[in-house]
Order: C-alpha cells, then structure tokens, then sequence
C-alpha cells in the first residue's frame, strides 16, 4: 500500500484573486512537496486575467498550468474548475495565502492507505495571525459526520484536504456554487465528504494558514444567509442540539451586525433554547442592546486565530 501511495499522481488546485507574492509562496510550497509521484499545480484565476508565475525552475515531475475560471464567480466555482481540469488521481485545495510544509502530501497518502474506505483526508493546522501562531490538531483519528455537526474542527480547512478526484466527484459532489456568497463552501464540503466515510487526519501542522482580513469581514448579512442555507441543507443538525446552537448563534450574531436586531434576537432564543450557554446568542444580544460592536469583536478574535 506504502508503493502505491508513493506513485500516486496528485493536482494541486489554487483559486486565486489578487494575491500577488502570497500566491507565488503557496505555489512553491505545493511543488517543493516531497511526495516522489507526479504532482501537477493547477492556478485558477477567479475573476482576474491569468497572469505567468514567477516560480523558477520547476523539480522534477512537476508542472503548472494557469487557467480561468470557468464556472460561477466565486470560490467554489474556482476550486470547481480546478477539479475538472484535474488529471491527477488525488486532488488537494490550497488557498493562495496559506502554505504547505514539505511532508503534507506523502503523510496524507500513506494515510488513506491506511483507510481505503476514506475518500480524504486532513492535518493540523498552524494558524498565523496578527496575535502570533497556534497550533490546531484534529482532536480525533478520524473525523466523522457527528464530530462535524458538534464542532466546525477547524484544522479541517481546505488548505488542508487532500481527496480521490473520481471519488469526491462521484459520491460526495463538487463544491456548491449556490451557497450564498460561497461562504461556508468549506464547511458544507467536508460534511459531504463525512457523510460517505470518516476523514482520517494527520496529527501534525502540515498546512499553515494566514489568518488575516476575509473577502466576507463586512458582508454579515451574506454570511448569515449562508448559514441559514447550510442548515435547510444539513436536517442532521437536529440530531446535534449543541451543534444546531452553535449554527442558530452564529446567524444570530451575523444578523444583529447587519442591524436586522429583532430577527437576530430571534436567533438567539432558538440557540439558547438548544444550548443555554452558546456564548455567540448572548454576544448577538449585547449586539442587538448596542452593547458590543460586530468590528470590536471580530478583532479581537481575529488577533487570536478565531472567529465567530
């Protein structure tokens, strides 16, 4: 099994949209991997005229298309493009400012040889923010359908998933392009990909994220309505009251910061009635009474790797 992990061909696809100098660091990480198969970069430009790389000399084995986006505008219909433009076996996701470490997808390999059943598998994560750097591993072997409803796992990030082209694409599907904004893409991917067979991770920070500004910090009536999309697509939150909270806090505190407070409030008492102590229904509160501000406290989460 170890042999044909070793000669698996992988695509690399990074969806990208003016990230100049980012982009060229995550692209050089992704070719320098030392996984001794074939590895082929695929840059999707989204929304943007595909421009050359300035990458050097490539190793052996390795090559680098650019191409558009021929899908929706958007992430989800980047990284799309990218997947059916894929020639390699195995395809991984990286976005244009994060990074991988050397050793990223030769683990991930030899681990789904370990679980031929799973279709992907993930690693830590070491989140870089303005705060300074931590280190988030998958407090799991494998990650489940249930381990996902409970919590979002955040090293789970698609910086960090490496899939079975054909398998992905035919039992779990393509990343959706009618999630609103394409917000929470991510999240509504590896519920798919669980819901076919637990995702084993690798228990080291393989995968580096930047945690910086979002393409979504002002767009909180978007965000909520992606929220509220994802869980009319996922029923199985009900099985989950701690889960489903944490998902009915989040819109929440996402509708209180667009100023829609009494729908917020609403919100809120669904999440509590789930979870009394779901932090984020108390803090959309607060938002609603004018007590805290969305920008305040996003930034301080922010500063320390996390989010809402």
């Amino acid at each position: 099994m170890a042999e044909v992990a070793s000669a698996a061909s992988v695509t690399v696809v990074i969806a990208t949209r003016d990230r100049p100098g980012l982009l060229e660091t995550a692209a050089k990480a992704a070719l320098a991997q030392d996984h001794p198969g074939r590895l082929e970069l695929l840059v999707v430009f989204d929304q943007t005229e595909p421009r050359e790389l300035d990458l050097g000399v490539l190793p052996p084995g390795r090559t680098v298309r650019t191409m558009r986006n021929r899908r929706t505008p958007g992430l989800p219909g980047g990284r799309n493009t990218g997947i059916d433009a894929a020639t390699g076996e195995y395809v991984a996701f990286c976005d244009d400012d994060d990074f991988w470490r050397p050793g990223k997808v030769g683990a991930q390999l030899a681990l789904l040889a370990e679980h031929p059943g799973s279709l992907a598998a993930g690693t830590g994560v070491e989140v870089r923010s303005p705060g300074g750097s931590t280190v988030r591993l998958v407090p799991y072997e494998a990650v489940g359908l249930r381990d996902l409803l409970r919590d979002r796992v955040f090293a789970l990030h698609p910086s960090s998933v490496l899939a079975h082209r054909d398998r992905l694409v035919a039992e779990a599907g393509l990343v959706d392009e009618e999630i609103p904004g394409g917000y929470a893409e991510d999240y509504d991917f590896v519920l798919r990909i669980a819901r076919i067979a637990p995702i084993p991770c690798v228990p080291s920070p393989l995968t580096v994220v930047n945690w910086g500004g979002s393409f979504f910090a002002d767009r909180f009536a978007t965000i909520a309505d992606a929220l509220t999309y994802l869980l009319d697509k996922h029923p199985e939150f009900a099985s989950e009251p701690a889960g489903l909270a944490r998902i009915q806090g989040q819109i929440a505190f996402y509708r209180a910061a667009s100023g829609a407070h009494a729908v917020a409030r609403g919100w809120a008492r669904c999440a509590l009635r789930g979870n009394w102590r779901e932090p984020r229904a108390y803090l959309a509160m607060a938002m609603a009474l004018r007590l805290v501000s969305a920008p305040r406290v996003l930034k301080e989460l922010n500063a320390r790797g996390r989010g809402v």
